[in-house]
Order: C-alpha cells, then structure tokens, then sequence
C-alpha cells in the first residue's frame, strides 16, 4: 500500500514507530527544510513528557493506558540519549490538600523532562531509524489541499523550486499537529462533515519569576498544572512549566506569539509558565482559532510589528503601561519584545480571570503576585477541530490536528494506534 504521512511531529512518530515498511511505501511530506527546524514545538522545544490519565487528550484508549504512556517516554529518552529531570513528588497530598483548600485542582502526573538540546538528539536518531525502515522523507514540501476519491491526490509545493506537486496514494495520514490549522481549515471547508466540533481556544500569558518563588514546587513536581475557576466562570489553568528555563517566541505564517523551554545543559535563574484562559464559543461562531490569531495578530501590532508585549504583573493589575524593569529581569532577548500594557489586547473578562487566578494562586505560593514578575503576550494554544476519523476510508486524521490529542505522549500514542488498526485490517 502507498501511504502518506503529513507532517513529521509527534503522531507521525509514533505512527512510523508501528508500522511495517516492508509492506507498504512511505512517504512523509515536511514543510521545513531539513530534520532539525522541524515545525512541531513540543518536539523541537523542552520535551515534556507526562504518564497520566487526567490530561494531555480525549481518547480514553489513551488515557487509560498508563502502559503505552510510559513506554512512548522510554522511546524518547531512549532515542534522546538522556535521563530525563524528573519531580521528587514528595509531599504530594500535603500539596493537593492546600490547592483544593484556595480552589484549585492540581492535576495529578508523572513528569519527565527530556530538554531542547537532547530533543535534537532525538530527532536525528528517530529521522535516521525511519531511513534505514525504508521511509522516504520530502522535506521543503508544504502540503495545500487534498482530493479524495477512490486514492488520495497530495497537491504541494515544493518550497525549494517553488514548483507545483502532485502524488496519488492508498492512504493518507494528515499529523501536521496545531501549527498546521491552516490545511485543517481548508480540508474543513471542502469536507464540512468531518468537523464533530470546534468551539475552543486558549489565550493568555507566559508568566516569568525567580526559581527561589516556586522552588519547593520545582523540586517536587518539576510541572505543576492547576486548574481554578475564576468568578466569570472562565477555566482557567497553568501549562508548560519550566523551572530554570527561558522564554521564547513561536513564529506562525502571519504572527508571533510567546512559549518557554527548559535546557538540560544549561539552566536560568527564572522560572516560565503559560497561564490560560480557555475560550468557548456557541453557534453561530465557528471559528475560535481565527479569534485566537486575531489576539495574536493585536498584540504583534502594538509592539510595533514582530515582537511580543512585556508587562510587570503590577502595572498590569494597575492597567497602565510598564516602562521600565526593577528586579525581575527576562530570559527573552530584548529584541523581541516592548514594553506595553497588555489590557489593550485582552478582553477585560480575559484580564480580570487571570488577575484573579495569580492573587489567589499567591495565597499558596507567596510571592507569585509580586508587582515586579513578568507577563508577556499573548500566547495562545489552538485546540484542533475534533475531527472524525471514520468519515473516510484512506484518509486519517491523528495528533493534535484531530483535535483529540494535545500533548507529545497523547499524539505518539495516536500514531501507534492509526498503525496498529492498519496492520490489523
């Protein structure tokens, strides 16, 4: 059988990870040039990794397989040539019982950090292992539309010669994970009954302190996630933690937003965590990452073209413009952001939730509501429209482009289940 994959991130993974290519022909389109700008973000930055059955996707085949959780993480590990940085998880019931007391819920997990320096070790011997099975990789290779008819039309440009493409094959595997909306978007319009729902998007900020304020957390969990209800009824919750780590910008087509990462190598003296706040929508709006890029695209403007915002937390609780930094210093180069006032870019509902989220999470953690920690915007997370994978025969939809995954863990797990179910039929 000729099967495409496009997208090489994590499902992608884990799918060529399963499947037999003795049996069938592989193709795997990337739109980046080579194996180490590869466009997925929770492969090429940090490595977060995680064994639970309370985040990270909606399949409960998954959920519920603690087994092929920790398995996926040894491959990684295994591959990335490291011992992950994992939490000491002392303490734990004392810790759940105090932010269950103050109205949080702390996500239980286990967590295992892998680093953006070894992620490119991973990358290398996962690229070279599918060469060797026999995979045939079109890097430069931006995928623009799919036909399906009795086999599966690939249009794409190949972003070298700038030239036209196409290629028929058996099956198709789209895995282009969040980054890749825009072909979600246009296979949606085509094929609208493929879409089971799509009503979500997470906006934000990436916060920035001294490890000294949350080293006990740090050491215990190395990740903490919580979530916490604010009084407009917003979920609000904290993602991507990275202790000693640095913040980043995350470059899209037509904007920039704001992430983190944490090296295995090298350490900061600050702390970074995303704290969102999820966005749902009802009928008649159906287009909740379109909103999501129009906050991005906002904020991107005010900061007078490719650059992210910088707002001390007090100026932001204050509502004025920060202009100036006094003891808590950024991990970002100061090229790539401006100091600003983030409350122009927000909907007040949005900055009132997250106001309430950091002064009450201060009443467990002193010290996380101080006027001098860093908020920079927007960062935004894109929940992939839920997507129905039995709708067509030869084309398949699996990581976090299906909406049903929204961790490394979760889409390697959905790329080994697509494999799994093709090899038994």
């Amino acid at each position: 059988m000729k099967i495409a994959i496009i997208g090489f991130g994590a499902a992608a993974v884990g799918f060529l990870k399963e499947i037999d290519t003795s049996k069938h022909e592989v193709t795997v389109y990337e739109m980046n040039k080579d194996i180490f700008s590869s466009s997925i973000s929770g492969i090429r930055a940090d490595g977060k990794l995680f064994v639970s059955s309370e985040m990270g996707g909606d399949l409960e085949e998954i959920l519920f397989d603690k087994q092929l959780q920790k398995e996926i993480v040894d491959y990684y590990s295994e591959l990335s040539e490291t011992e992950p940085e994992i939490g000491t998880r002392e303490n734990l019931e004392e810790l759940q019982k105090k932010f269950f007391v103050d109205g949080f819920k702390l996500v239980e997990s286990e967590f295992f950090h892998i680093g953006t320096d070894k992620l490119k070790i991973f990358l290398k011997n996962a690229h070279e292992e599918f060469v060797r099975k026999g995979v045939n990789f079109k890097f430069n290779s931006l995928v623009k539309d799919i036909e399906i008819n009795e086999k599966v039309i690939v249009e794409y440009i190949d972003r070298e010669t700038r030239n036209e493409r196409k290629e028929e094959f058996n099956k198709v595997y789209i895995a282009v994970g969040r980054s890749g909306f825009k072909l979600i978007d246009t296979l949606t319009k085509k094929y609208p009954d493929i879409i089971l729902s799509n009503t979500k998007v997470d906006l934000g900020v990436r916060f920035e302190l001294p490890d000294i304020v949350v080293k006990e957390l740090n050491e215990a969990l190395y990740e903490f996630k919580v979530k916490f209800k604010s009084s407009n009824g917003q979920l609000v919750r904290t993602f991507c933690n990275n202790p000693s780590g640095y913040v980043v910008t995350e470059k899209y087509s037509d904007f920039i937003t704001v992430n983190g990462h944490a090296i295995h190598d090298q350490k900061s003296t600050n702390t970074n965590f995303a704290i969102l706040v999820t966005h749902s929508f009802t009928k008649p709006f159906n287009d909740p990452n379109g909103y999501g890029s129009y906050i991005a695209k906002l904020s991107n403007i005010l900061a007078g073209g490719n650059k992210v915002i910088l707002q001390t937390y007090g100026d932001f609780k204050k509502g004025k413009r920060t202009k100036k930094l006094w003891k808590v210093f950024p991990t970002l180069s100061s090229e790539e952001y401006v100091l600003g006032d983030l409350n122009l870019v927000f909907p007040s509902k949005t900055s009132i939730s997250l106001i309430e989220f950091i002064d009450n999470l201060n009443n467990i953690i002193p010290g996380i509501a101080d006027e001098e920690n860093l908020l920079y915007g927007v960062e935004v997370k894109f929940y992939g429209k839920k997507l129905d994978n039995d709708l067509f025969e030869n084309l398949k939809f699996i990581g976090d482009c299906s909406g049903q995954t929204r961790s490394i863990v979760h889409a390697t797990a959905h790329g080994i289940i697509e494999a799994r179910k093709l090899i038994e039929n």
